[in-house]
């Protein structure tokens, strides 16, 4: 049986992706579970970053061409974004798939409140 990639930190984030959903419910804005979602990875001592800048490689050169700022980077190794939104649009996936497409990063989660 293949092993799941970052089993253990994968689990902590939806964790505290389910714990933030229990104590606020649904129909708040974005702001709000992001803010949430930060105070409970630290609740839960995971070490994360919110907002930081991560680097876009060419494939071809190997050079940087730009940066892009997910809504938080944990444990540095996953990417998360969240979304408090009705239905999420093909833009929005295609953003996370291009943050690990050309970045170092090989896991992300989408979670949409």
């Amino acid at each position: 049986m293949a092993k799941l990639l970052y089993e253990e930190l994968s689990y902590e984030i939806r964790g505290a992706a389910y714990a933030v959903k229990k104590k606020y419910g649904l129909g708040h804005k974005e702001v709000l579970y992001q803010r949430a979602y930060a105070e409970e990875l630290g609740n839960r001592t995971i070490a994360y970053k919110q907002e930081v800048r991560i680097k876009v490689y060419s494939p071809d050169s190997g050079k940087v061409l730009c940066y892009y700022q997910p809504d938080f980077v944990v444990g540095e190794k996953i990417i998360v974004e969240l979304k408090a939104k009705e239905i999420l649009l093909k833009s929005d996936k295609d953003r996370m798939y291009s943050y690990l497409r050309n970045s170092k990063y090989e896991l992300g989660f989408f979670i949409n409140f």
